[in-house]
C-alpha cells in the first residue's frame, strides 16, 4: 500500500468546521508541519477533501 509524506501549508481558519476536523483527523497539530500517513481509500479521501490546504510532498514506499 504505501505512505505519503503531505505538508500542511494553509491555515484553516475561516474554513468550515468539517474541514477543520479533517485536517485535526490527519494528525496535524500546527502550520508546516509534515506527517506521514498510509496510502488507503480513507487516508486519499481525507487528503483529497483538503487538497487545497496540503501539499502532497512525496510517496514514501
Amino acid at each position: 500500500m504505501g505512505y505519503l509524506k503531505i505538508k500542511w501549508v494553509k491555515s484553516a481558519l475561516g474554513r468550515t468546521r468539517d474541514q477543520q476536523d479533517t485536517i485535526r483527523s490527519l494528525g496535524f497539530r500546527r502550520l508546516n508541519e509534515e506527517r506521514i500517513v498510509k496510502n488507503s481509500p480513507e487516508i486519499r479521501g481525507m487528503v483529497k477533501k483538503v487538497i487545497h490546504l496540503l501539499k502532497i510532498v512525496e510517496d514514501v514506499r
